[in-house]
């Protein structure tokens, strides 16, 4: 068995129907090459399995094919993303990484005899800034439902035998560093040996597309609060190599060379957790080989428009599409394979890019899923170009700014 411990630097990738698992680790393996050592992270959430009528053990067994083929012998992980009570059992056997989500508990108060005795247990943090007991009450009940669910997944898989991460970023507000230090302080009490930490940072991090906000406050906070993360190792008994985790970290391209100085400048690690740039990579592929592939990759397009509603309402929160500027599906099957791609590429400056079509296609897998074999037949037989594509958009739009600058 691997050492359960994630290295310095680790990163998250999204594999909607476990395809792609060897084009991933190709990535990794050019991270290595150019002198940077990045665990992989194989992360599905149990939304995902269900839209797309998957099992967890899927997932884990694409990746130990993967990890034979190629001969990688260093540390990789299955992420149960975003799980709880209600959902981790089917996880809790393939996977050594669980994304424990408590943001629903944000903002559930807590008896009064539970936030004195933790205000009791903490004076240091009266001067950490702001109200302690409106902070504490704020996320004492996530915390402690986080512990429920960490002590689930403990006397199933036992102490120490897998990653445990605590996301808080699926909320409506950003955490202060203020805040953080209050959550990692009752985290602490719990006694959960977590490994990462997801809070939520200022501005939109919507999914396939880049980040919306004031550069200059994201890279404050998330320096901000690798100085407060390294304050609570150090003070509260917490892992020595506790780390931030970056959610929705898939072409966030404007905030990466902040991510790389701040990392350069502090010396600490990261976990950033990518989603469907994957599938997205899967259809660009499609469409780029032309013939029957432009024509699925079409045909998937238009079964999204027609199906709109229903695709992006679980997604509503992280995603910004604007219905006008999605063009309809008889204008796009008389596309070339050419302007295919450049509306769904990411690439701002490019005059065809369209990030509310990217964005639809994003959350469209379900319609693949439906297509079924026809789909996994095509990406089969389209294998070498959708592999470059993958390998190539891991390793040099976000691995090389991230962690090689």
């Amino acid at each position: 068995m691997q050492n359960n411990r994630l290295t310095k630097y680790s990163f998250g990738v999204g594999d909607r129907f476990a395809q792609e698992a060897e084009a991933q680790l190709l990535a990794f393996e050019k991270a290595a090459q150019a002198g940077v050592d990045i665990t992989p992270v194989w992360n599905k959430s149990n939304r995902e399995h269900v839209i797309v009528g998957s099992e967890p053990a899927e997932t884990r067994q694409a990746v130990e094919t993967a990890v034979k083929k190629c001969a990688w012998s260093k540390p990789y992980f299955c992420d149960a993303d975003h799980i709880n009570l209600q959902t981790v059992d089917r996880f809790l056997e393939p996977c050594d990484f669980f994304t424990i989500d408590v943001a629903d508990r944000i903002g559930q108060p807590v008896d009064q005899a539970t936030l004195q005795s933790f205000i009791a247990r903490h004076p240091e943090l009266k001067h950490n800034g702001g109200t302690l007991e409106t902070a504490a009450n704020k996320y004492l009940a996530a915390v402690r439902h986080a512990a429920e669910i960490y002590s689930h997944i403990e006397s199933a898989k036992g102490r120490g035998n897998f990653i445990t991460e605590i996301s808080m970023d699926e909320t409506d507000y950003p955490q202060t560093p203020a805040e953080l230090l209050i959550i990692l302080a009752a985290v602490s009490d719990h006694r959960i040996p977590i490994q990462t930490i997801a809070p939520k940072f200022s501005g939109r991090f919507n999914k396939g597309v880049d980040y919306v906000g004031d550069l200059a406050q994201f890279k404050t906070e998330f320096a901000e609060d690798i100085s407060v993360i390294r304050h609570a190792a150090d003070n509260y008994g917490l892992p020595a190599d506790l780390k931030l985790s970056v959610h929705s970290g898939s072409d966030k391209f404007s905030i990466y060379p902040a991510i790389n100085e701040v990392l350069r400048q502090t010396g600490a690690g990261v976990h950033v957790k990518t989603a469907g740039t994957t599938w997205l990579e899967e259809i660009i592929g499609l469409a780029e080989a032309g013939g029957n592939g432009l024509a699925l990759a079409k045909e998937i397009y238009s079964e999204a428009y027609g199906n709109r509603e229903e695709l992006c309402a679980p997604y509503a929160a992280v995603i910004d599409i604007d219905l006008k500027k999605l063009p309809p599906p008889a204008a796009v099957n008389g596309w070339s394979s050419e302007q295919f791609t450049a509306a769904l590429k990411h690439d701002p400056k490019a005059a065809g890019y369209n990030s509310s079509l990217r964005q639809l296609l994003h959350v469209a897998f379900k319609i693949a899923a439906k297509i079924g074999p026809r789909f996994l037949q095509m990406l089969a037989a389209n294998r070498t170009i959708i592999a470059k594509n993958v390998t190539a958009n891991l390793f040099e739009r976000h691995i090389s700014p991230i962690f090689l600058g």
